[in-house]
C-alpha cells in the first residue's frame, strides 16, 4: 500500500461507513418471557420493528434473529412483525448470535457491516459484537434498540463494545446512514418510519 492512500474500504472501516449492499441487521433475542423485566422493553421493540421494516424495505441482503433457549424464554414478540413463515429464526443457548449457521450466512452474503439491536445489552448483544469484531466486521450496535434488566448492565455494556471498536449510533442514524439522502428510492417510505421520532428508552437521564 502507499503510505497516505487509503482504498474506499479501509476508509469505510476506519469511520464506520455503511452501505445497504453489504450489511445484515441482526435482531438479538427479543422473546415474550423478557418483557416483563427488561427496562423500557416495549420502547425497544418500537424501534427494532421500525429498524427491521427499513431493512425490509430497503432490502438489506441479510436480516437474522436469534431466541434464546425459546423453549423456556418463549418466541420473538409479534410487534417485531418477523414471520417464521418468511424468515429464518435461529435457536441457541449460548450467548452469542454468531453461531455455526450464522457465520456460514455472513459469509454467503459477503457482509463486511452488521447493524446490531436486542437484549441482553451486557450478556447476548455484547457477545455477539466482540465475537462479530473479532472475525473483522464492523458493528453498529443501535442504542434505542437494545436494553437490559438494570440501566447500570446497560450503560457499561455500550461503553465496553465501544472500547472494542463497535459503533454506538441510534435508529435514525442508521437509517438515514443508510440512505444516504433524498434521492435513494426508498427514502420517502422509510421516511415515514421515522417521520415521529423514536420512543424516549430512558438512556439520555441516566447519563
Amino acid at each position: 500500500m502507499v503510505p497516505g492512500v487509503f482504498t474506499s474500504t479501509m476508509a469505510s472501516r476506519q469511520i464506520g461507513k455503511i452501505l445497504i449492499r453489504n450489511s445484515a441487521l441482526f435482531l438479538c433475542d427479543m422473546q415474550e418471557k423478557f418483557r416483563p423485566t427488561i427496562q423500557y422493553f416495549p420502547q425497544i421493540v418500537e424501534v427494532a420493528r421500525r429498524i427491521f421494516r427499513a431493512a425490509e424495505i430497503m432490502k438489506i441482503p441479510l436480516i437474522v434473529t436469534t431466541e434464546q433457549y425459546p423453549k423456556g424464554l418463549g418466541p420473538t414478540v409479534p410487534e417485531i412483525g418477523v414471520s417464521r413463515d418468511t424468515h429464518d429464526i435461529i435457536a441457541k443457548t449460548c450467548f452469542t448470535m454468531c453461531t455455526p449457521e450464522v457465520d456460514k450466512k455472513l459469509t454467503d452474503a459477503g457482509t463486511s457491516s452488521v447493524i446490531l439491536c436486542g437484549i441482553e445489552t451486557q450478556a447476548c448483544v455484547q457477545q455477539t459484537a466482540l465475537d462479530l469484531l473479532e472475525r473483522g466486521l464492523d458493528v453498529h450496535v443501535i442504542a434505542d434498540a437494545c436494553s437490559s434488566r438494570s440501566m447500570v448492565d446497560r450503560l457499561y455494556a455500550f461503553e465496553r463494545m465501544r472500547q472494542s471498536g463497535a459503533f454506538i449510533t441510534t435508529s435514525e442514524a442508521m437509517l438515514l446512514q443508510l440512505l444516504g439522502g433524498a434521492e435513494h428510492p426508498c427514502f420517502k417510505e422509510v421516511q415515514k418510519l421515522i417521520m415521529t421520532s423514536a420512543p424516549e428508552s430512558g438512556l439520555l437521564s441516566k447519563m
